[in-house]
C-alpha cells in the first residue's frame, strides 16, 4: 500500500519534485552552512511555494543547529524531520458516523475541482461497498448539477437535485431525508461555489450546515474545503473565509499533478491549522488519494 501510494504521488508531483530536487541538492553539496547557504535555501523553499511562515521556521531551525558547520548527511535528515513536524499525522482519516449516515459537506470556489472531487470521493466509498447519495446543492449552476448527475450515474450512486436557482438548503434537507429513509451509508453535499466575497452564499452554507445538524444529529461529520493546488498561496484567503463560515475540518487539495506548487501543503497547515485529508493527482476517478505526510515528503525528497 505504501509503495503504491508513494509511486502515485511521486508521479503526480513531478513538477513540484523538480523544485524540491533543487532544495535537496543543497544538502549533498560541499562547503559550510553560512549566511549565503541559508539565503539560497530560503529562496528555493519559497519557489516551491512552501510559504513565508514555514520557510522562516525551517531556515531558523537549520541556522540554530548547523550554522558554520560543514554540509553533511545529517542536514537532510534534520530538514526531513522539520517538514514532518509541520504536517502532524493525527486526524487525517475521514470521520464517520458511529451509526446512521455519515454526512460530508463539500465547499470551495468554482474552478477548484470541487464537483470532480465529490465524484472521486463518492467513488472511493462505493469501492468500499458503501451506499452513497449525493446532494446537488449548488443550485445556482445548472452545469454543476448536470455534471454531478453524470458522475453519479457512472459511479452508481443516487443523487438528489433541486430546481435551478432553488433553495440549496432544501436540497440538503431532501438528501438527508432520502438517506434516512433508505438507510444509505454516506451523504455527500455539494455546495454553491461562487466567489467567497459574496456574503449571501456564505449564509447559504451556514443554512445548509444548520439543516443537516437538525436532520442527522452529530452531522456534518466532515466539512471538506476543496483548494486548487495550482493557486498555491493565493488560495489561503479563500480558505480562511470558508473556514470562518462553516468550521472546516479538512482540505481536499486538487490538481497537484499540474502544478509546481505542492509545497503549498505546508502553508495550509501552518496558516490555517487544517489537515490536508485527500489529494488529487490526476483526472481519473481513482486519482484521489488519502494524504500521508511521510509518503508525501518522501515522494518529494527521494530520488
Amino acid at each position: 500500500m505504501f509503495l503504491a501510494l508513494y509511486e502515485r504521488l511521486k508521479s503526480g508531483l513531478a513538477r513540484t519534485r523538480d523544485l524540491f530536487s533543487d532544495i535537496a541538492g543543497l544538502f549533498t553539496g560541499k562547503g559550510r552552512i553560512d549566511r549565503n547557504f541559508l539565503l539560497e535555501m530560503e529562496k528555493r523553499l519559497l519557489l516551491a511555494d512552501v510559504g513565508a511562515t514555514a520557510t522562516r521556521e525551517i531556515v531558523k531551525q537549520v541556522e540554530a543547529a548547523f550554522l558554520d558547520k560543514e554540509i553533511g548527511p545529517d542536514l537532510a535528515g534534520f530538514v526531513r524531520k522539520i517538514l514532518l513536524a509541520m504536517l502532524p499525522s493525527e486526524k487525517l482519516e475521514l470521520s464517520r458516523a458511529s451509526e446512521g449516515p455519515t454526512v460530508i459537506l463539500v465547499a470551495g470556489v468554482n474552478g477548484s475541482g470541487k464537483t470532480t472531487s465529490i465524484a472521486k470521493l463518492a467513488n472511493r466509498f462505493r469501492k468500499e461497498g458503501k451506499t452513497v447519495v449525493v446532494g446537488a446543492c449548488d443550485t445556482f449552476r445548472a452545469a454543476a448539477v448536470e455534471q454531478l448527475g453524470t458522475w453519479a450515474q457512472r459511479i452508481g450512486c443516487e443523487i438528489v437535485k433541486g430546481q435551478t436557482g432553488g433553495d440549496p438548503a432544501s436540497v440538503a434537507h431532501d438528501t438527508c431525508e432520502k438517506a434516512l429513509a433508505k438507510k444509505i451509508d454516506v451523504v455527500i453535499l455539494d455546495t454553491a461555489g461562487r466567489l467567497h466575497t459574496q456574503t449571501h452564499l456564505m449564509r447559504e452554507l451556514e443554512k445548509i450546515h444548520r439543516i443537516v445538524q437538525r436532520k442527522i444529529p452529530g452531522s456534518p461529520h466532515e466539512v471538506l474545503l476543496v483548494l486548487d493546488g495550482t493557486n498555491g498561496q493565493n488560495a489561503l484567503y479563500q480558505a480562511g473565509q470558508f473556514s470562518k463560515t462553516v468550521s472546516c475540518t479538512g482540505i481536499i487539495l486538487t490538481k497537484l499533478d499540474g502544478t509546481a506548487k505542492g509545497g503549498f501543503v505546508f502553508s495550509i497547515r501552518q496558516n490555517l491549522g487544517l489537515p490536508v485529508k485527500l489529494v488529487g493527482v490526476g483526472e481519473g476517478l481513482g486519482d484521489l488519494e488519502p494524504f500521508d505526510p511521510e509518503t508525501f515528503i518522501s515522494s518529494l525528497l527521494d530520488k
